[in-house]
């Protein structure tokens, strides 16, 4: 490979790293501007587009926010945002298949544990009227097994939100499509739905229920059962 065609990368990269050290030297905050594109052209010895590059990077990691013009809201600031770009990437991973399946229900059996915990300990109690409100809606007779696991998903991305923890909420949107792509393709193997729904509605039910007693332990056993049994039941070769 000649050095024109590394040189482009290691110029942008090298903005992208600068930002970095001035962001965990404490240098740089929520708020602050970064210098415009010709100071840090002059400043770290690259070119303009290759500025333009990074601060392209930048955006798409949710790091900062241009706008043009002038005035205190033109220019690149740095924003504390990364929640966007995290759920993004991991969507992204997912639609490629670059996730096992396996390895997104251990995940989730790891994340969804530590949400029930946290909603079973705080206080004061968390609110959970939008997951209780799907429960309620996955209570329609109606329902198709589609639409069903669609509102089950939506279920437990909301647990995630009601904790609070705004990394684990990111990493589950991320992994949402991942999630109903497997449960969606379990449903062939699944020999009698209805049993299935009456038993994954009981779940739902017993999760809450434990998070409203603030019984942890009980909270933590039935999320990875609820999570482990569909999966077990749907595995390619488990009938």
């Amino acid at each position: 490979m000649s050095e024109t065609s590394v040189a482009p990368a290691r110029a942008w990269q090298s903005v992208l790293e600068h930002v970095e050290s001035r962001l965990l030297a404490g240098e740089l905050s929520p708020g602050d501007h970064l210098p415009g594109e010709r100071a840090l052209s002059a400043g770290l010895g690259v070119g303009r587009s290759s500025v333009r590059e990074a601060l392209r990077v930048l955006e798409a990691m949710g790091l900062i926010r241009t706008a043009t013009g002038s005035g205190p809201n033109a220019g690149a600031i740095i924003i504390a945002t990364p929640g966007g770009a995290m759920s993004a990437l991991m969507r992204l991973q997912v639609a490629a298949r670059g996730f096992p399946v396996a390895d997104i229900v251990r995940t989730r059996l790891v994340l969804e544990a530590q949400v029930v915990s946290d909603l079973a300990e705080a206080s004061p109690a968390a609110d959970l009227v939008i997951a209780e409100s799907l429960l309620d809606a996955m209570d329609a007779p109606s329902l198709s097994p589609a639409e069903f696991l669609a509102l089950d998903a939506q279920f437990h991305l909301a647990l995630a939100e009601a904790s609070g923890n705004q990394v684990i909420t990111a990493t589950m949107a991320g992994l949402r499509g991942g999630i109903e792509s497997y449960v969606l393709d379990g449903l062939d193997r699944i020999a009698d739905w209805g049993a299935t729904c009456s038993r994954l509605r009981h779940e739902h039910r017993g999760v809450v229920a434990a998070i409203t007693a603030a019984d942890v332990s009980l909270a933590r056993s039935r999320i990875r059962h609820h999570i482990s049994g569909y999966y077990a039941e749907t595995l390619p070769d488990s009938h």
